[in-house]
């Protein structure tokens, strides 16, 4: 029988079942934001090993988020003639060998490129991650397919990177990223075993992708992204400082609130996937609003324990929704451009994050309090919520 039709492409027929192959997906994605996240949390050790400051220190995850950007478009235009499988097979190999380069060298200008060259794969990994997620389920239950394969994101941000943090104290910098790299090898094993061989679309290369970078659903879909995900980076940047100085919480606190937020984003990726299997545009609006509400709760409540308690469980669990709502939109305005579009979703999250993190600095920097990065947020978050009614507007038209 031929395999049903979907708008990611064939159905893809799992030879081990679709739930060993979702998870292989998301051990990837956990291992590789576990990469990104990491290296926030032992910036302390990594600088002292190296007897540099932590500002220089911070080049090498400067030198990652460029790797994203500047990845996932090349890298989805130059695998666009291939089998999704062998992209994924790839991309983690370029990890691994990403990662194992970062612990081979100790001068920090070697260590940049190596953490630039770790960034490549990952814009486009998550992406095609989730379509191939996608394309091995039925249409119904692709927005919680989808949330599944990124909810590896989400754990790395519970798990991998407060335990790369914790263990940084013990063993050195360079074990964490050697143990990334055996799960990277882990990762490349799963997928080659547990994701169902597949054919390139015929009508699918290089310049079909180049599409998506003149579809206005697309660049709207991408531009909602890169505002409205950049209030939560606003926040979380300057998460560990505003519960300490403003809260008054002690070290073990403020981790035990890292560990709260990172459950929210959870919760809220897993609630977020069968939201939108319901409806797209609703459960985009409401991650919007609700984002809006408990940033500005945040800016309100700050000084409060119990509140701020509430507030890093359900402000992270609100915004995250957008990821795979974006995701999902995407796979259904991009045509034939499906590999870029979902590659460059990544970009804009990390732009998102580029953006939210340079606004909090401006606002604190200014005067404006700590707190601020709350209301500022807000603004971001609001920006978004326009952007996508805009963006809903333009898609009626065009149906019109």
């Amino acid at each position: 029988m031929e395999p049903t039709e979907t708008v990611t492409g064939p159905r893809l027929r799992p030879p081990h079942g679709v739930a060993p192959a979702i998870a292989a997906l998301m051990l990837g994605t956990f291992t590789i934001g576990t990469g990104e996240f990491g290296m926030m949390g032992i910036l302390p050790a990594f600088s002292h090993a190296l007897n540099i400051s932590i500002g220089q220190a911070s080049a090498v995850i400067s030198a990652y988020a460029l790797g994203v950007v500047v990845g996932a478009p090349i890298m989805a235009i130059a695998g666009a003639h291939l089998p999704r499988r062998t992209i994924l097979l790839l991309l983690l190999s370029l990890f691994c060998i990403g990662n194992i380069g970062t612990i081979l060298f100790s001068p920090l200008l070697p260590i940049e490129v190596m953490r630039f060259i770790t960034g490549l794969p990952h814009g486009a990994f998550f992406g095609i991650a989730a379509l191939t997620g996608a394309s091995m389920v039925e249409r119904a239950r692709r927005g919680r397919a989808i949330s599944m394969v990124l909810s590896g994101i989400m754990f790395s941000t519970v798990i991998g990177a407060p335990l790369s943090t914790f263990l940084s104290q013990y063993i050195s910098w360079e074990a964490i990223y050697g143990a990334l790299s055996v799960l990277g090898l882990l990762c490349v094993a799963g997928v080659a075993f547990l994701i169902p061989a597949d054919r390139p679309q015929a009508n699918v290369n290089a310049l079909s992708e180049l599409t998506a970078f003149k579809n206005p659903h697309v660049l709207l879909t991408l531009l909602t992204g890169a505002i409205g995900f950049g209030g939560m980076f606003a926040v979380y940047t300057f998460l560990t400082s505003a519960l300490g100085q403003v809260t008054h919480l002690n070290h073990w606190m403020i981790t035990l609130y890292q560990v709260i937020w990172g459950c929210g984003m959870v919760a809220g990726n897993s609630f977020g996937g069968a939201m939108i299997d319901r409806n797209l545009d609703r459960t985009t609006i409401f991650s919007l609003i609700g984002s809006i509400i408990f940033m500005l709760a945040f800016w309100l409540f700050l000084p409060s324990s119990i509140t701020m308690l509430v507030v890093c469980f359900f402000l992270p669990a609100a915004t995250v929704i957008l990821s795979p709502a974006m995701q999902s939109r995407l796979m259904e305005v991009a045509g034939d451009a499906q590999t870029l579009a979902a590659s460059l979703n990544h970009s804009a999250f990390n732009i998102a994050n580029a953006l939210g993190a340079s606004l909090g600095a401006m606002l604190v920097e200014n005067g404006l309090g700590i707190g601020s990065v709350g209301w500022g947020g807000a603004i971001l978050s609001a920006g978004g919520l326009l952007i996508y009614f805009i963006t809903l507007y333009v898609a009626h038209r065009h149906k019109a």
